[in-house]
């Protein structure tokens, strides 16, 4: 029951673009269910719109060791990989 509700309040603070108030309350779920592949998808985007990539990428890869056919997990894990390369990219640049 805990659960739901902060899922919710993860997925209310995403509708208002306040990523880093999701990714708290889905890092709080993930301690009540580490099971739940929704929530590290939700916590990927919120990463990706964050600019952290890496966390991304991890919270992908958890997934698609529980789930391996998980599309959520593969398309955000493109996203992420696509970012970390456009980063390197933008280093090597400079």
């Amino acid at each position: 029951e805990e659960f739901k509700t902060l899922k919710n309040q993860g997925n209310d603070f995403v509708k208002k673009g306040k990523y880093e108030e999701a990714v708290n309350k889905y890092s709080e779920c993930m301690k009540l269910n580490t099971e739940e592949c929704t929530i590290y998808t939700n916590r990927a985007l919120c990463y990706l719109k964050l600019y952290k990539y890496e966390e991304a990428k991890q919270d992908c890869d958890h997934v698609l060791q529980i789930e391996d056919s998980n599309i959520k997990a593969f398309y955000r894990r493109a996203l992420a990989y696509k970012g970390l390369q456009v980063r390197k990219k933008n280093m090597a640049g400079i």
